[in-house]
């Protein structure tokens, strides 16, 4: 069916009781939440909704963007008075604005900024859990920070992506990589003192924060080195993906910049 009218969500989630953003049988998603949502507030309208990419489960989104296809003319200020109306409280709407019809939010340019957030030492406090990952080994931070750093720039990202396709490209540039005292997420149940791994490019792999958060943490341990990680980013690695996977309930999409005029 074609669509005469495109609009531009933008929202947040809270993730952690969700199996991710794609749609599955038998899962409670976040993409089947936000249509069931959706089918109050258009009622009988016929419409169709792409998200800006896909999140695994639990992880969480401060900016996330969806793009909605429909035929009806919709008054915005109050369509985002009323889809907030409508969300459970993981979800809340932002803004919306229509966009031409040939916008596509899959293939737009933009820069996406995600957040791993962690501790290490004493156990966290229970309520930390769906916001950051604890540690329970003593942690490097220093030579951690100093492979963060490694991440930047152009390289070959065959050790971290599982599942590619034939189609996978692994040369990747990541804009940005760091390791900085957490002043972002504050509450009173947080541990004294966290951590946030900051990555910014124009586009990631399947589990590539995660893989790379969980090289991140071996090398903390001490059970890698920095040549461990220079050599894995090159392009005669052996191109086998890592075992270590971080768990997902740290990950956040922190922020999407979309880098052309919607108009």
């Amino acid at each position: 069916m074609k669509y005469a009218i495109s609009y531009l969500i933008s929202l947040q989630f809270f993730g952690f009781r969700f199996s991710g953003w794609q749609k599955q049988t038998n899962a409670k998603t976040l993409h089947d939440i936000v249509d069931k949502s959706l089918s109050f507030v258009l009622k009988n309208e016929v419409y169709k909704t792409i998200g800006v990419g896909r999140t695994d489960a639990k992880v969480s989104a401060n900016s996330y963007y969806l793009q909605l296809f429909t035929n009806e003319i919709l008054e915005e200020s109050s369509f985002v008075e009323l889809l907030n109306a409508n969300f459970p409280p993981d979800f809340r709407a932002i803004s919306i604005q229509k966009v031409d019809r040939s916008f596509n939010i899959i293939k737009a340019d933009k820069i996406k900024e995600y957040h791993y957030y962690f501790s290490f030492g004493e156990k966290n406090h229970p309520f930390a859990a769906p916001f950051m990952v604890n540690i329970d080994e003593n942690l490097n931070i220093d030579l951690m920070q100093k492979g963060a750093k490694l991440f930047e720039g152009e390289h070959y990202f065959h050790k971290y992506c599982t599942k590619p396709s034939a189609k996978t490209i692994f040369k990747r540039v990541i804009d940005a990589c760091e390791i900085v005292e957490n002043d972002v997420l504050v509450a009173n149940f947080f541990p004294e003192k966290s951590y946030i791994f900051k990555v910014k490019g124009k586009g990631f792999l399947r589990y590539q924060v995660r893989l790379m958060m969980a090289t991140l943490f071996e090398l903390g341990k001490g059970n890698l080195d920095l040549q461990f990680i220079e050599a894995s980013l090159k392009v005669d690695n052996d191109r086998k993906f890592m075992r270590n996977n971080a768990p997902s309930s740290g990950l956040q999409l922190h922020d999407i910049e979309l880098l052309k005029s919607l108009k």
